[in-house]
């Protein structure tokens, strides 16, 4: 049986739940299936597999998007701990644009979430010793790697740190506001069926 795929409040960014097969032994998924995300008319090339292990809960990772030509799509899972994922639309003349999604990836519920390009991505993580595995669709260019500061006055996203500072590296703590650089990203519209 095929993963399900849920498309959130942002257009385009999804939450995929494989389909899980289990017996007394464990279980067993496909946690990436190139003809289902045919099927949806969703991005299926990966070039590169990165992953990420955050000691402490509360380290924040972000927001991160490489530039055209170096956009990146990302397909974005946990297999150990759980991190609040966060995708922003960065696309000037979006009716989103600025608008962010948040959402709780976890190595129990074995869910997924794909990043399209376009949108600026970023977690906090909510146990210790959380591991996230991503896919990418380009290269990891050092020329157009972006960050935007988790803390923008205007996207104003709620990482549920309950006042806590973040754990952040020191580009991180230093990156500018989204109305301080050009994304490189314009809105082309909504996709129709004819388009996918």
């Amino acid at each position: 049986m095929p993963a399900s795929f849920i498309e959130l409040d942002l257009p385009g960014v999804y939450e995929i739940v494989p389909q899980k097969h289990e017996d007394d032994r464990g279980l067993f998924m496909e946690v990436f299936r190139e003809s289902d995300f045919a099927r949806q008319g969703l991005p299926s090339s990966w070039v590169q597999d990165n992953q990420s292990l955050s000691r402490q809960p509360g380290t924040l990772r972000g927001l991160h998007y490489q530039s055209p030509p170096m956009a990146q799509d990302k397909l974005v899972r946990v297999t150990k701990g759980s991190i609040l994922d966060v995708a922003v639309d960065i696309r000037k003349g979006s009716p989103t644009y600025g608008h962010w999604i948040g959402i709780v990836i976890s190595a129990e519920k074995f869910n997924q979430v794909l990043v399209p390009k376009g949108f600026a991505h970023g977690f906090v993580t909510l146990e210790p010793d959380t591991e996230v595995q991503y896919k990418v669709s380009a290269y990891y260019s050092p020329e157009h790697d972006r960050t935007i500061s988790h803390d923008d006055p205007d996207i104003r996203i709620d990482w549920n740190l309950d006042g806590n500072a973040p754990i952040l590296s020191d580009k991180d703590a230093h990156a500018p506001r989204l109305g301080e650089q050009d994304t490189g990203f314009v809105y082309q519209g909504a996709l129709t069926e004819a388009d996918t």
